[in-house]
């Protein structure tokens, strides 16, 4: 089969023949894939910011962000049969451990993440994964119009979601970054509280694709924009979605937040410089936030399959993955690549 495969950091990968994957063991299950989200992160692997915490073994397939079909089962597999259409929640899990008995499997102690872990991605034609990472969809959902719901759809989705809480009607909730992450959050908002939406990008094209999805005011990163939205609510946000976290826009997040509200940190790559004066002075909150559980993934699609969330994708055949990672590096991606084999 063909795969996308990283062999040495600060290189473009190739796409190359690779074997095809094999079941081996009882919960294993093979997809076919139908549709690969391509992320910010697969850059961040390519620049080798995640080799000392994964330490993969080079070389190897990136992609952890796929949906398809599935093409083989192991012999204890009851959840799912071969031909039913999926999406994969990103990092299988083992179900025994104390984090995945509370529901938290997302911080499971034996978890792996094809495509990031020292396991194989699905930026391929086929993807080795396990039952604990699938999600049955409908027949009639095309994978290729939901595979970046499985990272991108439930890391913000899972924001949010911790998120209401704080977001009754009158508060006010800042989406800083409208882009892959982002534009996901915005719907996810406008669908699950009343709060009012303030998105803030550098992009035009991306603030217009904002108002479309929910937001009620947008501002133009240009250099004056914390002050804008200082302005627009009234001494800063109670709560801000920091989709970007890099560049700067880490601190931005953090001044746009009103006192006792909560800064949501989603994006990463940047370094969060605070005095700790102004933490304890104000009451801020800095809330991290890593990929959803299963558990969200499966209320993602629900809101997916009613309408409620849909994914804006450019989709790009597998042979050009590397021209994809090149958009999106580029800044010229709206919304989410998707690669089709």
């Amino acid at each position: 089969m063909r795969a996308v495969r990283l062999h040495r950091y600060h290189e473009d990968p190739v796409v190359e023949e690779v074997p095809d994957p094999t079941v081996s063991g009882p919960f294993d299950v093979v997809v076919r894939i139908g549709g690969a989200g391509v992320c910010r992160t697969d850059l961040h692997i390519m620049e080798g910011q995640w080799a000392e915490a994964q330490d993969p073994t080079l070389p190897y397939t990136i992609g952890h962000e796929n949906a398809g079909w599935v093409h083989e089962i192991g012999s204890a597999v009851t959840n799912v049969a071969v031909g039913d259409t999926v999406i994969l929640h990103p990092q299988p899990s083992c179900g025994l451990c104390r984090a995945c008995r509370y529901g938290n499997d997302m911080h499971c102690e034996d978890a792996f993440f094809p495509g990031l872990s020292d396991h194989d991605g699905g930026m391929a034609d086929y993807l080795l994964t396990s039952a604990r990472a699938c999600v049955k969809l409908d027949p009639s959902t095309q994978p290729k119009d939901v595979a970046a719901l499985a990272d991108a759809g439930i890391t913000a989705y899972h924001a949010v979601r911790k998120a209401i809480p704080l977001l009754p009607p009158g508060t006010t909730c800042v989406v800083l970054g409208a882009g892959g992450l982002g534009h996901i959050g915005i719907q996810c908002l406008a669908a699950l509280t009343a709060t009012r939406i303030v998105v803030v990008d550098a992009n035009p094209d991306a603030l217009e694709l904002a108002k479309r999805l929910g937001a009620d005011e947008t501002v133009v990163a240009d250099g004056s924009h914390v002050e804008a939205v200082l302005d627009l609510t009234g001494g800063g946000a109670h709560v801000v979605l920091d989709f970007v976290a890099e560049q700067g826009a880490e601190n931005e997040a953090f001044a746009m937040t009103r006192p006792a509200g909560s800064c949501f940190v989603i994006g990463y790559g940047g370094t969060l410089q605070i005095p700790t004066l102004d933490v304890i002075s104000t009451e801020r909150n800095i809330i991290g936030n890593i990929v959803g559980t299963y558990n969200d993934l499966v209320e993602l699609m629900a809101l997916a399959e009613a309408g409620k969330v849909t994914l804006h994708t450019q989709t790009y055949a597998l042979d050009d993955a590397v021209q994809a990672l090149h958009d999106l590096d580029a800044g010229t991606v709206r919304g989410r690549a998707i690669l089709v084999p």
